[in-house]
Parts: C-alpha cells; sequence; structure tokens
C-alpha cells in the first residue's frame, strides 16, 4: 500500500494547482493522503503614528476544506494534520467538529513547529503545549467529551489518530529511550498509529521499530519517505530535520554537476529504499511528495 503527503496551496492559489499535483499520482490508487498544516505567523506592521500592530497571518488555508475537497474529488480517505501551535483549545474542539460534520475521521496529532520569531515552541493562550495533551483531546471527543461539560447527549466522533515517530530521535528529547518513553505513552493514551519522521537510511527505522517493539509499542508504524533533488537539500535536510543523511548517498550527490543529476540519484536511492522496505512487509510507504510528484510517481510505478 501506498500513501502520499501534499501541502495546501499557498493563499491567492487555486485548486487547481493541488490537483494538478495530485492527478498523476492518483493512479496509484493511494490509501489514504496527508494534509500539512503549518502554524500562522506574527508581523509587526507600521502604524502612521509610528507604533507597530501584531498581525496574524495564515499563508496557506485551513485543511478542513482541502480535506473535503480532495474527498470529494478523488474518493480517497485524507488526513489533515492537527497541531498545537497557533490554536486555543476551543478553536481545536471546533476543527474537530467541522472535521466530523464533512466525514473526515482521521487526524495526525502533532505538537508543531516553534514560530519563526520563537527560539522554542511556544503555545498558544489558551491551547496545549504538548501533543499529549492534544491527544487527549481528539480521544475525548471520541467518546463524546466536549469541554462544556454540561452537554447532554453528545454525538461521539470516530477519529483514528495517528502520531509521529522519530527514527533518529525527535531532537528536544534527551536520549532515544525518552523518546519512547512518551511514544508509548500517546499510544497508550488512544493514538492508533505512528508514522515516521523521513529518513534515508532504512536500517534507522528497522531498529526503531524494534526498539518500539521492546517497549511494548505494538501499533503500525509508517515509514515516511522523501525523494532529494538538489544539492542545497545536503545542509537544510539535517538543519530543518535534525536527521542524516548517509555518507554513501551524500557523496554521490557532491560529485553532481547539476541539480537534475541529484534528482537521479535522490530518485534511485528512493526507488532502493522503497523496494527494501515493502521486502520488509511495511503497513504502508508513505511518501512526502511536497513539490515533486514526478519522482514519487516514477518510484512507485517501479514498485506496485
Amino acid at each position: 500500500m501506498v500513501s502520499f503527503e501534499i501541502l495546501p496551496p499557498l493563499k491567492g492559489k487555486g485548486i487547481q494547482s493541488l490537483y494538478k499535483h495530485l492527478d498523476p499520482l492518483m493512479e496509484f490508487k493511494p490509501s489514504f493522503i496527508n494534509v500539512t498544516y503549518h502554524r500562522s505567523e506574527h508581523v509587526f506592521k507600521k502604524n502612521t503614528d509610528g507604533s507597530f500592530q501584531k498581525v496574524v497571518v495564515r499563508k496557506r488555508p485551513g485543511t478542513e476544506s482541502i480535506c473535503a475537497a480532495i474527498m470529494n474529488k478523488y474518493n480517497v480517505d485524507t488526513v489533515p494534520h492537527l497541531i498545537c501551535g497557533g490554536f486555543s483549545i476551543n478553536d481545536t474542539e471546533d476543527a474537530l467538529i467541522n472535521l466530523h460534520y464533512l466525514g473526515i475521521d482521521n487526524v495526525l496529532v502533532l505538537r508543531g513547529d516553534a514560530a519563526k520569531n520563537e527560539s522554542s515552541f511556544e503555545a498558544e493562550p489558551g491551547g496545549h503545549k504538548f501533543a499529549s495533551d492534544l491527544l487527549k483531546q481528539v480521544v475525548d471527543l471520541n467518546s463524546g467529551l466536549y469541554l462544556e461539560e454540561d452537554l447532554k447527549d453528545t454525538s461521539k466522533t470516530k477519529f483514528c489518530i495517528g502520531v509521529a515517530g522519530y527514527p533518529e530521535k525527535h531532537f528536544e528529547a534527551p536520549n532515544m529511550d525518552s523518546d519512547l518513553k512518551y511514544l508509548k505513552q500517546k499510544i497508550d493514551m488512544g493514538a492508533d498509529y505512528i508514522v515516521t519522521q523521513m529518513f534515508f537510511d532504512n536500517e534507522k527505522y528497522f531498529s526503531f521499530v524494534k526498539a518500539c517493539r521492546d517497549a511494548g509499542i505494538n501499533v503500525p508504524i509508517i515509514p515516511g519517505l522523501k525523494p532529494i533533488y538538489n544539492k542545497k537539500q545536503l545542509t537544510m535536510l539535517p538543519k530543518v530535520f535534525h536527521i542524516d543523511l548517509p555518507a554513501t548517498l551524500s557523496n554521490e550527490i557532491i560529485k553532481c554537476k547539476e541539480d537534475a543529476d541529484v534528482e537521479k540519484v535522490g530518485t534511485e536511492w528512493l526507488l532502493q529504499q522503497s523496494k527494501e522496505l515493502k521486502a520488509a512487509g511495511v503497513p504502508v510507504l508513505h511518501y512526502y511528495t511536497l513539490g515533486k510528484p514526478h519522482i514519487v510517481g516514477s518510484v512507485v510505478k517501479e514498485i506496485f
């Protein structure tokens, strides 16, 4: 089985840009499509009197409408990302209710990144600080428990809940044991499956799965895969996502004269990763397409 992850179009772009991205991938009949979400940004605009006003800017539309549009056009399950940053608990409940109304019954629960102007993650006033708190709110709604405790005869939601896993450890965790402890806590609280951060060394995924099983985590663990297509990613990916690139891969990319050559190397690497993981019986191959559907499509065509 295969699944894809996409970004909502930037504000001002039409839905057709998203369909153009997805159309060539739908022949592979994905099990689901993840729709990412990035928190709003705060910018300061200067007023005529010389003072500054703090303004909230959302660069991409919300995932609710995007997920509904994808489901309506392609008849495929969608998984919106649900994050802590930028939302109060009331905002979150409203979003979950809207998703429930739309028939979207999957969510990926994440803390989310720090805002661009923050050195570390800061929760929204009245919002969740940890992904586990956000997870509890979703689990509560599945039990019919809303923020207004006096509501009677409430409707229960039925969200299937995913959480993130990090084969190379979350960068804020002091060690892997600590990271696994909190991941196990999320599973015990009611999370149904794990999707991993991208990785480029399959042995790190296999070691992560074994460590999870040894820790008593027995839910499906879906590997997250991403194509490499330019030299900038040699420094950008480790910096942004706190991952390592194998020396064999990085050395081959360094030899490349043009990004077109890098794309060939990255495509072949992704293909070999995918073949090995499929042979190992992973539940789903999950691809972070993010602007390069043709690369992912060419790899999936070789496998399925």
